[in-house]
């Protein structure tokens, strides 16, 4: 017996301005065929996982089609057509399969109304093209938007239960167990949503940390009752303006679908009950600078509004501009900065250079920093990280790199390309020792903690302006269902 496998995995900002293109995929992944087994077999992400957990069994794993890139704006229409004929002329290629494993990342948004749900788009696609007794078991990002139509068109929907995403693999080999027991007539699984108007912020969104960790302990307990096979909480991605833009549960059972329907309501009243715990909390960059240089460092400041992990730019230089100004403390900072970047090349290293570094790519995040540097040093940019780490890469490229350094302290690090601050090698691959600065912006919200809480003595969430701000009241929201707490109260 043959089992797909197929993904789709981009995190869909519609508040950045620039649109997401069919490059992007081109350029980070889009992998037909075998071409899986060379990104992922032996790696940490869901799709490892499938791979392994069907290895060894009756039931053979078909690789069929991949693409993913770095969280960015929505995505065009164009490329939205492109990756649906791609994605069907795959399957139709591929021939007939007895069961689907597939990995969407729930917070897929394109141009055009039939897109703005583009995860619930293509799995109705599949789950018409294939029928209804051909299973279809899905992995998605607990930052997914979740859609009545996503859970609609597979037998059993499962999230990653840690924030940051450290079990990337372990709900791969889940789905390919729940997949093996399918097809061997040992249970039907049957599942069912809860979609409460609930947004849960996202600086509240830390899984191992009150107020998220009760709630899991209460999943977790539904887990022993009879007959559930699995459940998943839905944190939810504010930065997209579709819909379903919120908090949802599902629960899978086996073939008692009133049962899972009532299991989920019990999880969305929870949240609906501890509403008010799930709002979140805004530390100003000032107060937060002042935190950090008051304690033993280092000192890891969180840039909540240039969220590299949730498609901002990179670039922010809202924190790098405060330290700068102080002048009284060691800061490290990463920018994306291609320009600066050549000209430092162009200096060399040990020169000094007139650069202005960051806040080009939009004037949301701050305005550049202007500043006399000393090059300390060059690199590629390439490295490779060893540990689990949020999204389950091993391989890292930040392209062409130069390390500079102000007369103020400040170290920053200028990249020719984004990278979500997931692991160390951003500073140890360029010879720099994060225990050598009393201040380290990293530029997320919770994806940097398990690379960066091991070699810091605090972590302090800033709440900066911009395309992630924390703070939801700083977005124009469309498209969103209402009502939608905290927006609006609800009863």
């Amino acid at each position: 017996m043959r089992i797909g496998i197929v993904s789709l995995l981009h995190e869909s900002n519609t508040f950045i301005q620039t649109p997401t293109t069919l490059d992007s995929f081109r350029r980070d992944g889009l992998l037909i065929g075998d071409d899986l087994y060379d990104r992922f077999a032996g790696g940490h992400h869901e799709i490892s996982g499938f791979l392994e957990g069907l290895s060894g069994t009756e039931f053979e794993a078909v690789p069929i089609f991949c693409a993913s890139t770095t969280p960015s704006g929505r995505i065009t229409r164009e490329t939205c057509d492109a990756l649906m004929r791609l994605m069907f002329d795959a399957v139709e290629e591929a021939g007939e399969m007895d069961g689907y494993l597939v990995a969407p990342h729930g917070a897929n948004a394109g141009e055009g109304e039939e897109y703005h749900d583009l995860d619930g788009h293509w799995l109705s696609r599949l789950r018409t093209q294939v029928g209804e007794e051909i299973p279809i078991i899905c992995t998605v990002d607990p930052h997914v938007n979740l859609s009545p139509r996503m859970v609609a068109a597979c037998d059993a929907t499962i999230a990653y239960r840690s924030n940051p995403h450290l079990d990337q693999k372990v709900r791969g080999l889940e789905a390919a167990a729940l997949m093996v027991r399918t097809l061997r007539g040992e249970i039907r699984p049957t599942q069912a949503g809860a979609f409460p108007p609930v947004v849960i912020n996202i600086e509240r969104q830390l899984t191992t940390a009150p107020p998220c960790l009760p709630m899991y302990e209460l999943a977790d307990e539904m887990l022993k009752e009879p007959g559930v096979l699995s459940n998943s909480i839905a944190l939810g991605f504010p930065y997209a303006d579709v819909e379903e833009m919120g908090s949802a549960f599902v629960v899978v059972t086996d073939n008692r679908p009133e049962w899972a329907q009532e299991l989920a309501d019990r999880l969305a009243d929870y949240l609906v009950a501890h509403r008010a715990e799930f709002v979140g909390e805004f530390i100003t960059i000032p107060d937060a600078v002042d935190q950090a240089v008051a304690q033993d460092g280092p000192v890891c400041l969180l840039d909540m509004g240039d969220n590299v992990g949730g498609g901002s730019a990179g670039d922010g230089t809202l924190i790098a501009h405060e330290l700068h100004r102080r002048g009284n403390t060691t800061g490290f900072v990463c920018l994306y900065d291609p320009a600066c970047v050549a000209q430092a090349q162009a200096a060399g290293p040990g020169n000094r250079v007139k650069l202005t570094m960051g806040g080009k790519t939009d004037d949301m995040h701050g305005h550049p920093l202007e500043a006399e540097v000393r090059v300390r040093s060059l690199h590629e940019g390439i490295f490779r990280e060893s540990e689990v780490r949020h999204g389950g890469r091993s391989a890292f490229d930040m392209g062409r790199t130069a390390v500079v350094e102000t007369d103020t302290g400040l170290t920053i690090s200028l990249t020719s390309l984004r990278v979500v601050p997931v692991s160390l090698g951003m500073m140890t691959s360029i010879d720099l020792d994060p225990g050598a600065f009393q201040i380290l912006v990293a530029k997320g919200v919770h994806a940097p903690v398990a690379a960066y809480a091991p070699v810091s003595k605090a972590l302090i969430r800033v709440d900066t302006p911009g395309s992630t701000a924390a703070d939801m009241r700083y977005f124009e929201y469309r498209h969103r269902r209402k009502p939608l707490y905290p927006m609006e109260e609800i009863g």
